[in-house]
């Protein structure tokens, strides 16, 4: 074949056309592809996230989808001030700008108070360490009531007049009151103390020892 006539077929315009339309094709690829990672990716596109906090569940739903966001509940939390089913938390937080469709994440209000075990304070500690740690597990300690034992000395928990036990249960909004010794001791364990020091007078078999005068 003549170099004249391949040149002469390659330029052919059948192959021109075929040449013309892929270059056609590569260049509707591209344009497409980046037109289609613009809209699946919302670019350029930005909504500020609205202030939620406080509002109840529905109602924050509601305005989130009305923006276009959508709304998932992490975890929930307690506060007695404010309403049951309600947005104590959101992230992103308010006033940030994200794109459409990004989920909001938020901490609701529980509608049940939370229970914490009670600790090991009975017989374990003063009247101060016990009542500091009730305080920074929630509770709220009342005035103490006292008992004959020993003075300042925790004898006891007891929440609306019924004793409760190490490690049991109670909710936070519950409140306590400690069981303190009094410093004083009742009339029989006076009379036991103060047997027990006759006792160490005596010798073994219960008899005092005679003591005898040595003279030089």
């Amino acid at each position: 074949m003549k170099t004249k006539e391949f040149f002469g077929k390659f330029c052919s315009k059948f192959l021109i056309w075929n040449l013309i339309a892929m270059a056609l094709v590569v260049i509707l690829l591209i344009v497409g592809v980046n037109y289609g990672l613009d809209w699946y990716t919302h670019h350029g596109e930005s909504i500020r996230v609205p202030n939620i906090e406080g509002m109840r569940i529905d109602k924050a739903r509601e305005t989130m989808e009305e923006c276009g966001l959508e709304i998932v509940v992490t975890d929930s939390g307690y506060n007695k001030r404010l309403p049951a089913d309600c947005v104590l938390t959101q992230n992103p937080g308010a006033g940030l700008t994200v794109k459409s469709g990004h989920i909001i994440y938020v901490t609701i209000n529980s509608s049940n108070s939370p229970s914490v075990a009670i600790p090991d304070v009975v017989d374990n500690s003063s009247y101060r360490e016990a009542e500091a740690k009730l305080i920074s597990l929630g509770f709220k300690v009342l005035p103490p009531q006292y008992v004959t034992g020993e003075k300042d000395w925790v004898y006891g928990v007891s929440c609306n007049g019924r004793k409760v036990s190490t490690g049991e249960r109670v909710s936070i909004e519950q409140p306590l009151t400690l069981l303190v010794g009094s410093g004083q001791y009742s009339a029989d364990e006076e009379l036991n103390v103060v047997g027990d020091d006759d006792a160490m007078m005596q010798s073994g078999d219960g008899e005092v020892d005679d003591f005898e005068e040595v003279k030089e």
